[in-house]
Parts: C-alpha cells; structure tokens; sequence
C-alpha cells in the first residue's frame, strides 16, 4: 500500500505563515477597534483636536505591526532564490499599509478634514515608511523605533514657536488636508517601500 503524499501548500501561504500576516493583520483590526471606542467618546467628537494623540498613537500601534511582520527566518535563501523576493516583498508591505489605512480611517467618524480619516490615513503611510526603512537598517524587531521616535517628538514639542508653519516636520500633527503634511508623509512611505523592497529587512541573530 503506497504512502499518501503529504499536501502541498501554496507558496503564498507558506509565506504568509513565515512571515506572521495572519497575526499582524489581526493586530491591525485591535488597533481599529481601540481607535473606534477612544475615537467615539463625546469629548473626542465634539472637540477634534482631542483626537491629536490618537492620529499618532494609533498609526504607531499599526506600523509596528507592520513593521515585526517583514521579518525573515532565512535571510541566505532569499538571497539565492530562483525568482527575485522584491515583489513579494512590496505587496507584502503594500497590502498590510492599505488594510492598516482603511481600518483606522473607517474607525475615526466624522471630521474628516480636521483630525479625522484624512490625518489618519496620512498618518499611517508616514509612520510605515519610517518603520520599512527601520526594519532595513535595524532589523524587523526594532523597525518600531525609528517611527515612534519622531512622532513622538513630534506631538511632545508641536508647541513651540519654532515650528510654526513648519508642516513638512510636524506633518504628524496637523489638520487632515495639510499639502506640506501629506507631501512629507507620502515621501516618507515612498522611500521606506523603496528601500525595503530593494534590500528587504536586516538579518537578525535567533531569540535568545
């Protein structure tokens, strides 16, 4: 009696599986029902600019998500494989940040142009491009600082006189349909993708 031959797996899942997609994509819909309950307080509807710290709290949670899932396990094989990664790599990177952008935009109601979907879709595709980029100097596990550093310098010192009108630096902080804002983030999101996809993430020793 000859022996079953086991299952073959779709190359799509098994990447999916190696790179952890399905929990990252569940770690986005949390934010977006976290982003949806703070979101809908009466005190954050009623005054929008309450909303600053969720427009770079929440996008932060995303990317980082993001960011842990463009780990790889074998660095060598991707190097020596037949067919070039960088594809896979950018619609990995892609779908993650267009699920991340939908979410939190649809859990943030109302204002759209003050600090509603607009700043939170903007929001999302700067912090991505500063975690892919940080993922490729840093490694997968750590492409979350770079991101949470400048936002959150960002929101700590959006006060002060020297940054008036500097909207290309404090993109994280501004109203919804700021240009200099969305030129800024939309910069970030480019390169990061770009080197990302042409380098893809810094290999990192095993957990101790």
């Amino acid at each position: 009696m000859s022996t079953p031959r086991p299952a073959r797996l779709n190359p799509l899942v098994l990447y999916g599986r190696s790179r952890g997609l399905l929990a990252a994509s569940a770690a986005l819909v949390c934010a977006a029902l976290i982003t949806l309950w703070v979101a809908g307080r009466p005190d954050a509807y009623l005054d929008p600019y309450r909303r600053v710290p969720l427009l770079s709290l929440a996008p932060l949670l995303a990317s980082a998500a993001t960011g842990v899932s463009l780990h790889t396990s074998t660095p060598e094989l991707d190097r020596t494989a037949v067919r070039a990664w960088w594809p896979r790599r950018l619609a990995h990177l892609l779908a993650l940040t267009a699920l991340a952008a939908a979410v939190l935009a649809l859990a943030v109601p109302g204002h759209t142009q003050v600090f509603g979907a607009a700043g939170m879709v903007r929001n999302t595709l700067g912090a991505t491009g500063l975690t892919a980029a940080g993922a490729v100097l840093l490694g997968a596990r750590a492409s979350w600082i770079p991101a949470t550093l400048y936002l959150s310098a960002v929101y700590l010192s959006a006060a002060s006189p020297r940054l008036n009108g500097q909207a290309a630096l404090t993109w994280p902080v501004q109203p919804g349909p700021q240009p200099g804002a969305w030129a800024a983030a939309v910069t970030l999101f480019v390169l990061g993708t770009a080197l990302y996809t042409v380098c893809g993430a810094r290999a990192e020793g095993p957990r101790g």
